[in-house]
């Protein structure tokens, strides 16, 4: 990872016209990368029209490249549902959902590829049939596409928040009320590029989330997404001090667990791309958190 500053000297113009011949990179190259919350100028994220003043300061993350050869490797798939357009499929904690740095053939991407004969390429050569991610040490539900298709359908359901995405975790801290909203901007965290954080002029994001169980000192929260921002959920609950339990970036170091979070993506709903019906899928999460539930609740007995 590589960041770049540039103070701007000049007449006013958009970003994506600037920097594709600073950073010496394709005007698409440059748009992706403000689309993936990796520009902030003065300290805020920007979109691509952004147009440019005298003594602006601008940031850019530079992602290193990885191998854009990726391989098929057969690599089991918990697969809960399939036909011509779709797969939904229940990820394992501790597996990457695409290919990145330290990680090239042994994510869900490379398991896809050689389960599925064609996968949407919307996302490019790296993120074949990828629509939503969820974080590696997260268990849980995510859809894949098989053509561009049935890609842009899901894609624009995500975009209109008309998707189900719901999540259970253990959380620190108990709650005096049983619902909550958390309505607060996320954005790439100015004093550590590997964390996301609560900051002004971020994307909005916004986090339902309802008390399950009152666990001791922890609790049980069922969790939705209106939005679907890197580490939101894992941030939101960190901003109203009641961080996920085992979180290693998030949560207190101490207690980070080798499990991860616990933090699992339960349910998942969304119209069919081709069938137009509603899809509506659960999974019970893995053995490790059903095991510190019941943990968790003997200590209370």
């Amino acid at each position: 990872m590589n960041k770049v500053l540039i103070k701007y000297e000049g007449i006013e113009q958009r970003i994506d016209k600037f920097l594709p011949t600073k950073l010496n990179k394709s005007r698409t190259e440059v748009q992706n990368l403000l689309k993936n919350e990796k520009v902030l100028v003065n300290g805020k994220l920007v979109k691509a029209s952004f147009i440019l003043k005298e003594q602006d300061i601008i940031e850019v993350e530079i992602i290193e490249a990885v191998n854009s050869t990726i391989e098929k490797k057969n690599i089991a798939l918990d697969i809960v549902y399939e036909d011509k357009d779709v797969v939904v499929i229940n990820k394992p904690s501790g597996m990457v959902v695409h290919p990145a740095n330290g990680h090239y053939d042994d994510t869900m991407v490379n398991a896809l590829m050689y389960h599925c004969d064609d996968l949407s390429t919307i996302n490019g050569e790296i993120r074949p049939g990828i629509v939503h991610r969820i974080d590696k040490d997260t268990s849980g539900l995510l859809v894949a596409c098989k053509n561009d298709y049935a890609h842009n359908h899901i894609a624009k359901q995500l975009k209109d928040k008309t998707t189900i995405r719901k999540y259970i975790a253990i959380v620190y801290g108990t709650f005096d009320h049983l619902y909550g909203k958390i309505d607060a901007p996320i954005l790439r965290d100015p004093a550590n590029r590997l964390k996301m954080a609560v900051v002004e002029g971020g994307k909005e994001a916004v986090t339902h989330f309802r008390v399950l169980e009152k666990l001791g000192d922890y609790s049980l929260l069922e969790l939705k997404l209106e939005t679907g921002r890197t580490h939101q959920i894992r941030v939101h609950m960190a901003y109203i001090n009641h961080p996920v339990l085992g979180d290693p970036l998030y949560g207190p170091k101490k207690k980070a667990s080798e499990f991860g979070q616990y933090l699992h993506a339960k349910s998942l709903g969304f119209i069919h791309p081709t069938l137009n019906k509603e899809m509506f899928f659960e999974v019970e999460p893995p053995i490790e958190f059903i095991n510190k539930l019941e943990e968790l609740r003997n200590l209370v007995k």
